[in-house]
């Protein structure tokens, strides 16, 4: 009779997945490639069970395949680890902060990091007072040169990658507003640099502009962004030294010690 490894406290409504979690943490408890033959005697699995959904998880990077018959953990997961474990550790360290300036220029304030060619929404603070007309949802996403924490990465980047980029996503526009040239383009990511924010003029959304300083980690990298949105009319450069001293403090408490986080 086969062992089964570690059973799950609670049985996943669909068995494929309950399998593919088990597959998963037999991989995960070796430091090394482990033959199918191994896996199914762990899991309990028939080896072709077995092998049909490692093949699977391969395909997605989940799991790789170094040589015939054996597996281990892939890099996917990895990757979507440190991007958990950076949203988690920006968002702890940025949230009282965010606050306050929320409380200073009662104004939609956003916290935002980059993943790909697009922006993510990680955290917000903002009011019903704020009159927003768009607040965009946790998870949201946004093209990188449509925003202003989108510019802040983009002007992070070398100019090569900067025109790779432009050719993936063709910098298609959202609004008439919106930078769907590359050498706009070019020229605000340079504005970007030597000013040390970056604004969105209604490029986005219209109705709605945005201005971004840059959150930095212990190492110096540039990890998130946090913006203040408001209406059109109403965006007030005066809040801009407080938006930077607040992406400073959070800076300061991912362990930076940089005195300029843009």
């Amino acid at each position: 009779m086969r062992k089964i490894y570690s059973p799950l406290p609670a049985t996943p409504a669909i068995q494929v997945i309950e399998r593919m979690m088990t597959l998963m943490d037999v991989l995960a408890s070796q430091e090394e490639a482990i033959s199918l033959k191994e896996i199914s005697a762990k899991t309990g699995l028939h080896p072709s069970t077995a092998h049909r959904i490692l093949n699977d998880l391969v395909l997605g990077r989940y799991v790789d395949h170094p040589q015939a018959g054996s597996y281990r953990l892939g890099m996917r997961l990895l990757e979507l680890g440190n991007l958990v474990k950076n949203r988690l550790n920006v968002r702890d360290a940025a949230l009282d902060p965010m606050r306050e300036l929320h409380r200073l220029t009662q104004q939609a304030v956003n916290l935002s990091i980059r993943q790909g060619d697009e922006i993510i929404y990680v955290e917000r603070a903002y009011s019903e007072r704020s009159g927003m007309q768009v607040i965009r949802a946790i998870g949201g996403r946004a093209p990188l040169h449509l925003t202003s924490v989108g510019k802040l990465f983009l002007a992070a980047d070398d100019a090569q990658k900067v025109r790779a980029y432009a050719l993936r996503t063709g910098l298609s526009g959202h609004t008439r507003n919106s930078l769907t040239q590359l050498p706009a383009l070019e020229r605000e990511l340079s504005k970007v640099r030597r000013d040390g924010y970056a604004s969105d003029n209604e490029e986005l959304e219209l109705g709605v502009r945005c201005m971004a300083a840059g959150i930095l980690d212990d190492q110096g990298k540039l990890v998130a962004g946090l913006s203040i949105s408001a209406p059109a009319g109403r965006l007030d450069e005066s809040w801009l030294p407080k938006l930077r001293a607040t992406a400073q403090e959070i800076s300061a408490n991912l362990g930076s010690r940089s005195s300029n986080a843009a």
